[in-house]
């Protein structure tokens, strides 16, 4: 049996209460932080989820070592208003590694349409499973906690 194996954390967009980017942040986190406000701006905060440090990996054969292919994504996963459904997502993809002799371009450009679909199966796993209401309970006690001390607890939750 072959196999697909799905990494990700999950960002709620409506969490997100600041969109500033510190003065000193890093190369990568200033980027990672650009990315999450293009994503706001673009989708807004209402039943979207951010998925970064993500990866993909199909299995193509029952060796390891042959038939492997590895891929990163980043970008949106959309809900329905419920968010009990993934109805789509928008991802950046990017084959990392692979090893197969056979590979072709065609064959790249399928799999990084494949990731997507792949996604949004495993995001409806990640929805099943309750880390999601989870994610919620945690965002409003926050919220609250922040409303009755009047302290920031940050864009990163």
């Amino acid at each position: 049996m072959n196999r697909v194996e799905i990494i990700f954390d999950c960002l709620p967009l409506r969490s997100v209460t600041r969109l500033d980017i510190p003065i000193d942040a890093s190369p990568g986190y200033r980027r990672k932080l650009e990315s999450i406000k293009k994503a706001i701006e673009k989708h807004g905060t209402h039943n979207t989820y951010y998925l970064h440090n993500a990866t993909c990996e199909y299995f193509l054969t029952n060796s390891n070592a042959i038939g492997r292919m590895k891929f990163s994504f980043e970008g949106t996963a959309f809900t329905d208003s419920q968010d009990r459904n993934c109805l789509s997502t928008k991802l950046k993809v990017k084959l990392l590694e692979e090893s197969c002799d056979w590979l072709t371009e065609p064959i790249v450009n399928w799999f990084e349409t494949t990731v997507e679909q792949s996604v949004k199966q495993e995001f409806n796993r990640y929805i099943n499973a309750g880390d999601l209401s989870k994610t919620e309970a945690r965002i409003k006690e926050l919220q609250a906690k922040e409303d009755t001390d009047g302290t920031f607890l940050g864009m990163y939750l």
